[in-house]
Formats: C-alpha cells, sequence, structure tokens
C-alpha cells in the first residue's frame, strides 16, 4: 500500500521534509534512496562606466532524489520543493528505475562512512548590505579602476553576496544541513595606446564581507594589472623557465587532481594510470586537502553523498598517497571512497619560503605567465599547450610584456620539474597555491 507525505509543510525544517521523502520512496519501492536540496538567495549587481548595468536577485531552490531497485538507479529532479512536488519526483525516479540496466557499482555510500556527528565550520556569514548600496560600492570600484588616462573603457564592477542552504538526507538514517555565504567583489576594464588594446581584471572573494579586499583596492589591482600589459611584444621560440602566477598556477595542481580523479581512472583515461605510492611530485612537496578548515571557501562537513570528510595528504614528499574517490568510482577501482563525490576541498601546499619578486629573480632568464588562453590540455596523455601572455624575465627583472605565444610540456614532466612554488599564495578559491615555477618548457612564438 502506497503512502504519501503530508501535503503541507507547515514550519517543518527541510531536513525533516526530506526525511519524510526518504521514507516515502522506501514505502513505495525503493531499496535504498537518497535525497539532497540546495536553497540559494541573494543578489548580485554590475555597474558599468558609472551607471547600473544590471541588477540580479536570486531565489532558487532545487531537490534531487536517486533511487536504486536493487541495483538499478533512477533520478529526477525538481525546483518545487512541496510535499506533492517530491511526492511526483519521487514516483518519477521510481519509474526511471524500471528500465535502467543494473549496475554492480551502484548504490549509496556504505552506512559506516556516513558523518553522523560532524563538526560546524563558521561558514555562514550574511552580509548586512543592501543592493543599492552594493550598486554605490560597485560605481566606486569601477571608478577607481578607471583613473588613469590610458583606461579606455570598462567591462563592469560587481559585488554579489548568496546564501546557501544544503541539506542531504537518505536511506542509511542519515540527514545532515549546513550553510554558507559567498560575497565578492570584482572589476574589469580596458587599456589601449597606439599599439592597441589590453584587458585584465581583479577580485576579491571571501565567505565573511569583513575578509574581503576594500573597494579601491580591488578597482586599482584592476587598473594596474590593465595597464601594466600595454605595449606587449612577441617572443622567438625558445625553451625557458615560466613562472605561474598563483591565479593560474591553481590551474596546474587542478589539472593533477583530474588525473587522479576515480572518473578518469576506471576509464584508463588519465596519465597518471597506476601512480598510487609513486614519485609524481618533486620530493620536497607535499599536498593536503583540508575539508574542515574554518571558514574555507571549500569546506564542508561532509561529501554529496553524506559520507564525512576529513584531512588527508594527497601527495607526500612527491609520492601519491591517494587518489580522488566518490563511492561509485571507488567501487570501479575495488577502494573506498574518499569523501570526494562533488570534488575536493582545500587543496593545500607547502611553499618554498620565497616570494613571486624572488622566484623572478631565481629564474633570471624566463617567462612570467599571467594569462592563459584556449583548453589545449589532454589528460589522457599529460600533452600540454596553451596560449599564453605575461612578461619576459632577463636578469632577474620584468623586461617587457608579452603576447600571442604559446607554452608546450608534458604534464608529467612538468610536475616532477616545478622548481619552486612561492609563498604569495592565492586562497580565493577550492586549490590554494602561490606561484609556481616550472623550470623549462617550450614557448613557441615568431620564427
Amino acid at each position: 500500500m502506497s503512502t504519501t507525505l503530508d501535503k503541507t509543510i507547515n514550519n517543518e525544517s527541510l531536513k525533516s521534509l526530506l526525511s519524510q521523502a526518504v521514507e516515502y520512496a522506501r514505502a513505495n519501492g525503493a531499496d535504498q534512496v537518497e535525497v539532497a536540496s540546495s536553497n540559494d538567495k541573494g543578489y548580485s549587481v554590475t555597474a558599468r562606466l558609472g551607471e547600473v548595468e544590471t541588477v540580479e536577485h536570486h531565489n532558487q531552490r532545487s531537490m534531487g532524489v536517486t533511487v536504486y531497485r536493487g541495483k538499478a538507479k533512477g533520478s529526477a529532479s525538481t525546483n518545487i520543493v512541496t510535499a506533492e512536488a517530491i511526492n511526483r519526483t519521487i514516483d518519477s525516479a521510481l519509474e526511471i528505475a524500471k528500465f535502467t540496466a543494473e549496475d554492480e557499482c551502484s548504490g549509496l555510500a556504505d552506512a559506516e562512512l556516513m558523518a553522523n556527528d560532524y563538526p560546524q565550520l563558521d561558514l555562514d556569514h550574511p552580509w548586512a548590505i543592501e543592493p543599492d548600496q552594493a550598486l554605490q560600492q560597485a560605481i566606486r570600484c569601477e571608478e577607481v579602476a578607471r583613473d588613469d588616462k590610458r583606461i579606455v573603457n570598462s567591462e563592469g564592477a560587481s559585488v554579489s553576496s548568496i546564501s546557501t542552504q544544503l541539506v542531504y538526507a537518505n536511506s542509511h538514517g542519515f540527514a545532515g544541513e549546513y550553510r554558507g555565504t559567498r560575497h565578492s567583489i570584482s572589476c574589469s576594464v580596458i587599456a589601449g595606446d597606439d599599439k592597441g588594446m589590453q584587458r585584465d581584471y581583479w577580485y576579491s572573494v571571501d565567505r565573511n564581507a569583513d575578509n574581503l579586499e576594500d573597494i579601491e583596492s580591488v578597482g586599482a589591482m584592476a587598473r594596474e594589472r590593465t595597464v601594466r600589459r600595454l605595449g606587449g611584444r612577441g617572443l622567438k621560440t625558445c625553451s625557458a623557465p615560466v613562472l605561474f602566477e598563483p591565479t593560474l598556477a591553481r590551474s596546474l595542481i587542478g589539472h593533477l587532481i583530474s588525473a587522479i580523479s576515480g572518473g578518469a581512472l576506471y576509464r584508463e583515461a588519465s596519465f597518471l594510470l597506476d601512480s598510487l605510492n609513486k614519485q609524481v611530485l618533486p620530493k620536497w612537496l607535499t599536498i593536503t586537502e583540508d575539508p574542515h578548515m574554518i571558514g574555507g571557501l571549500g569546506s564542508v562537513p561532509f561529501d554529496n553523498e553524506g559520507v564525512r570528510t576529513q584531512s588527508r595528504k594527497v601527495v607526500e614528499n612527491g609520492v601519491l598517497q591517494g587518489y580522488v574517490l566518490s563511492s561509485y568510482s571507488a567501487r570501479k577501482l575495488g577502494m573506498q571512497t574518499t569523501a570526494n563525490a562533488g570534488g575536493v576541498h582545500n587543496i593545500r601546499m607547502n611553499d618554498s619560503g620565497k616570494s613571486q619578486q624572488e622566484l623572478i629573480k631565481a629564474m633570471d632568464k624566463g617567462l612570467l605567465v599571467t594569462e592563459l588562453i584556449g583548453h589545449g590540455v589532454n589528460t589522457v596523455t599529460g600533452d600540454y599547450s596553451r596560449g599564453a601572455s605575461g612578461f619576459w624575465v632577463e636578469n632577474g627583472e620584468i623586461q617587457y610584456p608579452v603576447e600571442e605565444i604559446t607554452i608546450a610540456g608534458n604534464l608529467a614532466e612538468m610536475f616532477m620539474n616545478i622548481g619552486a612554488i612561492g609563498n604569495d599564495v592565492d586562497g580565493r578559491g577550492n586549490i590554494q597555491c602561490g606561484s609556481i615555477l616550472i623550470e623549462n618548457m617550450t614557448i613557441a612564438g615568431g620564427s
């Protein structure tokens, strides 16, 4: 006999509502079930050339349900989170599961891995600022960025504030909830001279608005980064050290994470197949994952499957210690989940104790990369080739801006040839690192 959820939610929490949804799915034929809901509220405003460009208000709630009949899986979602809508969504998922082939690796994460006692990570810091005030801040930010006659146009300045509630429940009896905020300020402007135009930007992001860079600093940095690119030249093809500034260095570590992620590994689509317990980075380099970092942008008490997260060393002294796995990819590989359903959480690493300026001096002659263009990265072979621009360095000092060049290498070799990591750590993302110096790469320019 079918049961139904109450048609009125009253004042029950969403966490309680999702637990009821799990009961409904089990009563109607699901052997296992998981339900997740997110609710984003906030706004983003943009000013351009001193005028209001956009004002966007966000209030989006969505819910997804996955059911398992044996090892057959069915999924459905809705953005109407009411009892009736949840009923219909679960019914749809159950119907889909009737026609889905069984997969022995499917199913919930193991019950003993659930985060039944999870930490509070200080992620929720609402910003007491109204959209009108935010617009004035955006206008001021752009005003500072345009305070140079060489700035000829603007792509605008933006201020945003988003609050998120995440709730997850499954048929193991686990139900968890956490809230977080994300506030940001950004600005992008265009400079020009008789040789052409250049664009650059800057931004600040944090869970706590008190930790954001001030408006004037963001605008000034956007201006300075843009103006310094004027007068860019080409380069002759050569081999030389390449220093990636922090905003780009994280992409290199991102390629490493992609190569050791379960989906790439069980599909045998990674240049780091069978690399566990083998050296993949220089011996002095250790990479950690710290999901319980207080206030971190990538901090979570549990992953997308309710598995408890914990700190670990991904790479220790250059040796790969673990992959990045969800429960499904772990089963495909005959391993256990690493609580990475949904991605990694606060990737950090030790540095060489030197500033970017000190690394430039130590490099003596080479390329400082400040922008990457295109997507020429093959994670199956490790081949790396991307358009770039930045600054040419000689005698340990920046000489002039360069553009219309390509940098190329192989990621496996590039990782082993990391000569240093700067202490100029960029903490504005899930991967936090300083400038990365690759000791040798091919730089393709003119003949």
